[in-house]
């Protein structure tokens, strides 16, 4: 009886570098260096998995010209592999074409001759991918006969497209399905007779969002939330500002406090605690945040005056007060004395903080962080 020839089961995930791991740009000074999102979280997670050969194809234009020395190169791109191999990302090889477009190097992407070492029926390339950003990219996942996952926000021609995305955590979660890579998000609308509120937010953000509640300080908090908590967040917020700011500013802390509290689901994996001391010019400013299930709240906060502009400082406490009762956490806060919008802007920016740190997911874990057993 002859043996079935056994088939290649090992897949490869060819990775494009600028524009991918790191932001497109000649990457020529540490100071250049800067990581997309969440790419490490999902390089190591699908590293883990033990499913896939990571191999970094790139073409560095113009490197080894008076413009781009190769010693530039060459240093930068170990600080980026040695940052990734210290977040547990080991690439086990690297593909690096310096020619130039009109040198028409059959190495070059989309040619294939730096990777035809893939091509021996070893690996199974059918079932393999090419992430990049370009065209060229998804040309050279056809030539190799893979498939191809397009990082970018537009739309990419071709027939070997599998994914398009401008998300690691959703390129991870579709190599290696599992539901703590989703984005963690929560959408509500809120009507009553003082306030029409629209609200998504996305706690696996990067700090973008448009807000929009017709009080133009309060705007400028919420702004310090996104940012600093790196919370994508939407909100338009419709109130009866001809009467005052309270509702709308009451209404709004209500409903982020439950798009948090929903988004973290049953809190399995988190860090659960959150805590920021920040300073601001002459002020400083302590957050500890706890999303314990048990709304509390401690405030020691003394400001000079009632208004900053024409915003009641009262309303301050009363946002923080109204997010922990529906956010269901202990929030204690308290900054020292100084200019009045610097104590306020210090308190949005340590709260952003110690939120972010809060709600982070600890890697590899599924643990509820409580020894009740419920959050």
């Amino acid at each position: 009886m002859q043996l079935k020839e056994k088939k290649p089961t090992r897949r490869i995930l060819f990775v494009d570098r600028d524009g991918v791991i790191v932001e497109e740009d000649q990457v020529d000074s540490y100071e250049k260096i800067r990581f997309i999102p969440h790419v490490m979280e999902a390089l190591r997670t699908i590293r883990r998995s033990g499913d896939w050969e990571l191999v970094l194809v790139s073409n560095q234009d113009g490197v080894g010209t008076p413009s781009f020395p190769m010693e530039d190169f060459q240093r930068v791109h170990d600080r980026i592999m040695e940052t990734l191999r210290g977040e547990d990302v080991a690439f086990d090889e690297e593909w690096i074409d310096f020619s130039l477009p009109e040198d028409n190097c059959p190495g070059r992407k989309p040619g294939t001759a730096m990777l035809s070492g893939y091509l021996d029926g070893s690996w199974d390339i059918a079932h393999s991918f090419m992430i990049g950003d370009r065209q060229s990219d998804m040309d050279l996942a056809r030539a190799l006969g893979c498939q191809g996952i397009w990082f970018h926000s537009g739309k990419c021609g071709g027939d070997r497209v599998a994914l398009e995305t401008d998300s690691w955590l959703e390129v991870a979660r579709f190599l290696c399905p599992d539901d703590t890579l989703c984005h963690r998000t929560a959408s509500l609308e809120r009507r009553t007779k003082e306030t029409d509120i629209r609200l998504r937010v996305d706690i696996d953000g990067s700090g973008q969002g448009c807000i929009e509640t017709g009080i133009g300080f309060f705007d400028h908090m919420l702004e310090q939330i996104v940012r600093h908590a790196r919370f994508d967040v939407e909100a338009a917020v419709k109130g009866d500002l001809e009467v005052d700011e309270h509702h709308s500013v009451e209404d709004l802390a209500l409903c982020l406090g439950k798009c948090v509290l929903t988004a973290l689901g049953d809190k399995r994996g988190i860090s659960r605690y959150g805590y920021e001391v920040l300073t601001m010019d002459e002020v400083h400013a302590c957050v500890a945040l706890d999303f314990s299930g048990r709304p509390d709240f401690v405030w020691e906060v003394d400001f000079s005056r009632q208004y900053i502009g024409v915003f009641p400082t009262e309303m301050i406490t009363h946002f923080f007060k109204s997010f922990s009762n529906e956010a269901r956490c202990n929030l204690y806060m308290s900054v020292g004395p100084g200019n009045c919008h610097h104590q306020a802007e210090a308190l949005f920016k340590a709260f952003a903080r110690a939120l972010r740190s809060a709600v982070r997911r600890l890697p590899g874990s599924d643990e509820l962080p409580s020894t009740k057993g419920v959050l």
